[in-house]
């Protein structure tokens, strides 16, 4: 049996389904358990892939990416091999979204100072593999952006990193 010279082995490919596979048994044990302590989640996605389901007036307000937080208060939270769906609180309007896990580019639980990013959606290459690899150990917790009770904010990532 002869192999192709040419053959390698895609380790950020591999990397970005283990991540996501990560992301997904979190969220599964999430929908049936809840959010265990003070455990929380900002998941920033891109709103223009194809698979995304928000309504059009989030797609409009955020027409490049969304971060959305998982904290106090979500329903419907439905986890598949290819994303999930929620209904979070925006203001007191409760909007049902659906995010494909390839949609995702970081995902982080500052209570626990964990974070994964996903750099380069179409191609990986060494450098986004290093990056992947090193813990975000830059996160804080949040504090007079944090959610409040019954609420869900859009926030930007950056304000909960240190300087």
């Amino acid at each position: 049996m002869t192999r192709p010279a040419h053959r390698s082995i895609d380790y950020g490919n591999l990397m970005h389904r283990a991540m996501r596979g990560l992301i997904q048994e979190v969220l599964t044990r999430i929908s049936s358990e809840g959010l265990p302590g003070k455990h929380h989640f900002f998941i920033t996605f891109d709103t223009m892939h194809p698979d995304v389901e928000i309504a059009d007036w989030l797609s409009d307000r955020y027409p490049g990416e969304m971060t959305i937080v998982i904290q106090h208060w979500f329903d419907n939270l439905t986890v598949t091999d290819e994303g999930f769906s929620i209904t979070l609180n925006f203001g007191d309007s409760p909007e049902p979204l659906y995010i494909p896990f390839d949609a995702i580019r970081t995902f982080v639980d500052p209570s626990v100072e964990f974070g994964l990013r996903f750099e380069n959606q179409e191609g990986d290459d060494e450098e986004e593999e290093e990056d992947e690899e090193a813990p975000m150990q830059e996160m804080a917790e949040p504090e007079e952006d944090a959610p409040k009770k019954g609420d869900a904010q859009v926030v930007s990532l950056d304000s909960f990193r240190k300087s």
